[in-house]
């Protein structure tokens, strides 16, 4: 009977345990990896200064011909997609590792998209599931004017995505399909009708997902240029196309703070230490309603404080330098650190919850099917035990974490300007440092529920 007791408490049901996304606990020695990382920013930083040496970042035509990509169906495509996954997550199962919105979504959308942006650029917008619906409504109406919501800039998109990372992080149910359905819906809707007001174009301003793949898919080593029906595969060195953009705006930035902010909060309130600041205790958490109050002021913290330290860091840096370090071409280097905090802080739940998304792609309905022809398989978390297995994972997180920062440094060496004053690299190189460590401490540190 005690041994039956003790699989029932085991068990993943009986505990109401949730993979999306899972929690695991890194007991490897991490803290020469951070002194290594911080040491490499600071030698990386300070030489670049002084030489004046750097990456030349160009980028490279690899091919050009016809653009033969039909827009109209790619975005057709996308809009069918989604309606038959939002269908799902209104009609399917309860069980968010049985329901294909919950998965596709979160695991697609928000974690292995990115992902592939990072490498091939903005794989969002061909099939964007907006266009295709505001340009045949559009037309249907006979209406091309404008509302002049453009004059918002991108502020609408900043507000888009401070909801989406507090239900993300915050809510209490952001996996549960129901809920996730609903407010798809009702977020589709507001920005259909706003986007038929305004124009299709106006989706790269007042949307929050078109405007986060479009903005790290300027770090991706590989990217195509489209004009006048001809289309350009280029490549060149990650930041690249960041050193062809123009100077972010003022609402832009808040955009880049709010995603760094909620990358950092999303991290820090898994941490044993946020837990027990906030008076709970980690290995009997309470759930999302008994910290819900705190982790919303926690999340608005994270975004004032990462606003305040790059605000400070870039006005000593100019005081410091005599000039330069102006804050919408520097603020370009910061869509690196986004991009890599993104993937050390998703990786995890890529590879353990993308085998539920794998195998309901392969087999929807959940009969027997094969439609991607695997054979049938068994979903096993085993390998977050295996210390060797772990090392691979922290390596892929410590690559994505010091990679963006040194990328981050080199961009912001060219974009703060030439001729100044070795001093005024100095704050910002502490800025990195500081972030680099604690990124990877986030990485390294016990975390819970």
């Amino acid at each position: 009977m005690k041994r039956f007791a003790v699989a029932l408490v085991l068990m993943p049901g009986a505990a109401m345990a949730c993979a999306l996304p899972p929690s695991v606990i890194l007991t490897l020695p991490t803290g020469h990896y951070i002194l290594a990382a911080a040491l490499t920013v600071v030698l990386t930083a300070l030489l670049g200064a002084l030489t004046e040496r750097l990456p030349p970042l160009s980028a490279h035509l690899l091919h050009e011909g016809p653009d033969f990509w039909p827009d109209l169906a790619g975005w057709t495509l996308g809009f069918v997609v989604m309606a038959v996954l939002l269908g799902i997550g209104f009609r399917g199962a309860d069980d968010p590792l049985h329901n294909l919105l919950t998965l596709v979504f979160w695991t697609g959308v928000w974690i292995a998209l990115p992902f592939a942006s990072m490498m091939f650029g903005d794989l969002w917008r061909p099939f964007n599931p907006w266009m295709a619906p505001v340009r045949v409504m559009r037309i249907a109406l006979g209406w091309r004017g404008k509302l002049g919501l453009a004059r918002l800039g991108h502020w609408p998109a900043v507000l888009g995505m401070m909801g989406f990372s507090w239900f993300q992080i915050v809510s209490l149910a952001p996996d549960d399909p129901g809920v996730l359905a609903r407010l798809m819906l009702g977020y589709w809707l507001a920005i259909f009708v706003l986007a038929v007001a305004e124009g299709e174009d106006w989706l790269e301003q007042g949307e929050f997902l078109t405007l986060f793949f479009a903005l790290i898919g300027r770090i991706a080593p590989f990217w195509r240029e489209r004009s006048q029906g001809r289309v350009r595969w280029m490549a060149g060195w990650p930041g690249a196309q960041v050193m062809r953009m123009a100077p972010l705006t003022v609402s832009q930035m808040a955009f880049v703070v709010v995603t760094l902010g909620s990358l950092s909060f999303e991290g820090l309130s898994e941490t044993f230490w946020w837990m027990g600041l906030v008076g709970e205790n980690p290995l009997e958490f309470t759930g999302r309603s008994a910290v819900l109050g705190v982790n919303t002021i926690g999340l608005i913290l994270s975004w004032v404080v990462t606003a305040g330290a790059l605000w400070l860091g870039l006005r000593l840096s100019r005081a410091l330098g005599r000039g330069g370090f102006a804050a919408g071409p520097v603020m370009l280097s910061f869509l690196a650190i986004a991009a890599g905090y993104h993937v050390a802080h998703f990786f995890v739940t890529l590879i353990t919850t993308g085998q539920y998304t794998l195998w309901a792609l392969n087999d929807p309905l959940f009969r027997g099917d094969a439609l991607l022809g695997l054979p049938p398989f068994y979903i096993s978390f085993g390998f977050l035990s295996d210390p060797g297995f772990m090392q691979a994972v922290y390596a892929v997180q410590f690559a994505a974490i010091v990679g963006a920062h040194l990328l981050a440094v080199i961009l912001t060496l060219k974009l703060a300007g030439r001729g100044l004053r070795l001093a005024g690299h100095l704050p910002m190189t502490a800025l990195m440092v500081l972030y680099t460590i604690f990124g990877l401490w986030l990485m390294s540190t016990a975390r819970g529920a």
